[in-house]
């Protein structure tokens, strides 16, 4: 079976408290802008994440790749450091980015990708709501 690429996905969710603000701009172009996502007081969501690896099947395991392994990786490097947390003040990812999903769904592949080997391919896809998503790379 070897030779066959296969797609493998992961779900996982986080809640996290943002505000989208560009602090070159004032209060009432955020506003403007940004509407109640810029409240000075921040807003949440609950955040859906989609982690896609593509690759061949490993003829010994069968695996594309150990779906616990990728779980426990998603855990680590990007559950344990966006649940439950103020992303504009508690992630240092976002100290000088503006987390929109964009943003968001960028930071986390580029988490990812560094520690997936390469001879697989990464995307991630995003819900910020159940109608609102962002994905990348785009294919």
């Amino acid at each position: 079976m070897s030779n066959n690429k296969v797609a493998v996905f992961r779900k996982e969710h986080f809640n996290a408290a943002h505000k989208l603000y560009n602090d070159s701009w004032t209060e009432e172009r955020n506003v403007e802008v940004f509407g109640p996502c810029s409240n000075k007081n921040f807003h949440g969501h609950n955040y859906e994440l989609e982690i896609k690896v593509v690759g061949e099947i490993d003829p010994e395991t069968g695996y594309v790749i150990d779906l616990k392994h990728l779980s426990d990786l998603i855990k680590l490097e990007v559950l344990d450091k966006f649940d439950h947390k103020n992303l504009n003040l508690d992630v240092s990812h976002f100290k000088m980015l503006n987390p929109t999903a964009e943003n968001i769904v960028i930071v986390i592949y580029n988490i990812l990708r560094k520690q997936l080997d390469e001879k697989f391919d990464l995307q991630v896809r995003l819900y910020e709501t159940p109608r609102n998503f962002v994905e990348y790379p785009v294919q």
